[in-house]
């Protein structure tokens, strides 16, 4: 029990995270890798004015962050032209050197003995943040600024004839996207009571197993149903960690493997399932032709 109610804490938790890279990934279709770095500076921000003693102040510092860094991705794709792939690694390699500035240079920082936002219920602070976020993303992508992002990711070239600036819709939704990311890493930073420069690491993947495996289950049926499978997507990969980990088939470092293992086993589920589809249609199609042929031989012998 106690195993379970940890994933599910933990996987509302980087819901949050997933409904960033669900906006970059998904609604922006654009491949974001600046989320290694904006989730570890939010949790720098975070730990740093946690341990000032403003634990709520260090979420909204942290968000605020996050879309900073999303900004300067998104200016150097559209001012720059560089390309989207290199200016999110820009973006994060330079964050480390931001992180380690702002712990003051070393790689870790604990907030061990000061008040954050999970003192009272740690369920209850997860659940009501994920919750929020999502129905306010949701209700935001249907305002008219919000569906001129959707339609910039859709087909860019159209909006553009449509007189509507595509870059400014770009910078927004990688705004929006690490902004979330961000506020993730501060959560997970108060969480876990410490902040580590190379936390980030890795979070592309989780957060793409998350927005995949809520796709794979509750397939793509619009943004509300897409946010909210992202974080659903989340906490069952989540339950699915703790699960091979407690198996004791794997050790403790074997986490990004079976992340990576995930993650592709997520991706291939739609394109097995239609090799299965075409592999029924195909018996079928066999078994309708040997009646055929049967009933064809029958007549003859008459």
């Amino acid at each position: 029990m106690t195993l379970l109610v940890g994933s599910i804490q933990l996987g509302l938790l980087y819901g949050v995270m997933a409904l960033g890279i669900y906006i970059t990934f998904r609604i922006l279709q654009l491949p974001d890798l600046t989320v290694d770095g904006s989730f570890s500076l939010g949790m720098a921000v975070a730990a740093v004015i946690t341990v000032a003693g403003h634990p709520v102040l260090a979420l909204i510092v942290a968000v605020l962050s996050g879309a900073l860094a999303g900004l300067a991705t998104g200016l150097l794709q559209t001012r720059l032209a560089i390309h989207p792939i290199l200016s999110g690694i820009l973006v994060m390699t330079g964050l480390y050197t931001v992180n380690l500035f702002i712990m003051g240079g070393r790689a870790n920082l604990s907030v061990m003995g000061n008040t954050t936002v999970f003192t009272q219920s740690k369920t209850l602070v997860a659940l009501v943040v994920a919750l929020f976020l999502t129905i306010l993303l949701a209700v935001f992508f249907k305002t008219r600024f919000g569906l001129a992002i959707r339609a910039t990711g859709d087909n860019e070239d159209m909006v553009r004839s449509s007189s509507i600036n595509a870059d400014l819709m770009k910078c927004a939704g990688l705004i929006l996207g690490n902004a979330c990311v961000g506020l993730a890493g501060a959560l997970i930073g108060q969480y876990q009571m410490f902040s580590d420069v190379g936390s980030g690491s890795g979070m592309v993947v989780i957060g793409l197993a998350s927005v995949i495996i809520g796709e794979t289950i509750f397939g793509k049926r619009g943004v509300t149903i897409g946010l909210a499978s992202a974080v659903g997507g989340s906490i069952l990969y989540r339950i699915i960690i703790a699960l091979a980990l407690r198996v004791d088939l794997f050790p403790s470092y074997a986490l990004k493997l079976i992340s990576s293992a995930i993650v592709v086993i997520a991706l291939s589920g739609p394109s097995l399932r239609r090799g299965l589809e075409q592999q029924r249609v195909r018996r079928s199609v066999r078994e309708h032709q040997r009646r055929l042929d049967s009933d064809a031989s029958t007549g003859a012998s008459k």
